[in-house]
């Protein structure tokens, strides 16, 4: 990796890009919304890693699930470079997501789901901080799926192990926003179907 002497270039004053194997592209391109929505998600990611900072010290499932969302992070970065880059551009050692990493995210939920109580009703997202900020990442990773499903309709691009992925990482987000819920001893706010406004 090239070492980042200033940030800043000016090449994208007038609206466009660059790409990985140098192609230039407009900035609202689908492909520049795709990737950015995975940008968005590790940063929400972040946020969440940054919530359990202050479990780590006491709580097992705090540090477990550090340990996930480091990877996660990782794998979000291997799937951005792998949009940021043309089919044509690719090459067989360059970052990218596979099957086995989705394969990872359902051995996560099983364990986490092993140590939670059935799930009887529908939940809002909520909870704790580190939950709720997870619930909140679980939003923007389903957007950025619909966003890949464009993208594949519309350029015919293969990238059916990074949909796998981020279906599997959208669940994965959910199990665990309630696994640390349930750890830190607050709970969501489950779906009231007779709910009725406070004056009531």
């Amino acid at each position: 990796m090239p070492k980042l002497t200033r940030i800043y270039t000016r090449t994208g004053d007038k609206g466009m890009t660059g790409l990985v194997g140098g192609g230039r592209i407009k900035k609202n391109a689908l492909r520049i919304e795709t990737y950015g929505s995975l940008d968005e998600l590790s940063s929400a990611i972040g946020v969440a890693r940054a919530a359990l900072r202050a479990h780590l010290n006491n709580q097992p499932r705090a540090v477990a699930l550090d340990a996930w969302l480091a990877w996660t992070q990782d794998k979000l970065f291997d799937l951005g470079s792998e949009l940021a880059t043309l089919p044509k551009d690719r090459r067989d050692d360059g970052p990218s997501v596979g099957p086995g990493d989705a394969h990872a995210l359902e051995r996560a939920m099983d364990a986490a789901q092993a140590e939670l109580p059935a799930l009887a009703n529908f939940i809002h997202p909520g909870g704790s901080i580190p939950g709720a900020e997870l619930h909140f990442a679980r939003t923007i990773c389903r957007r950025a799926e619909r966003l890949l499903v464009g993208l594949t309709d519309q350029e015919e691009t293969a990238m059916g192990d990074g949909l796998v992925y981020l279906n599997r990482l959208a669940d994965a987000l959910f199990v665990w926003a309630r696994w640390i819920n349930d750890a830190l001893g607050v709970t969501e706010h489950l779906w009231n179907k007779s709910s009725r406004h406070p004056e009531a």
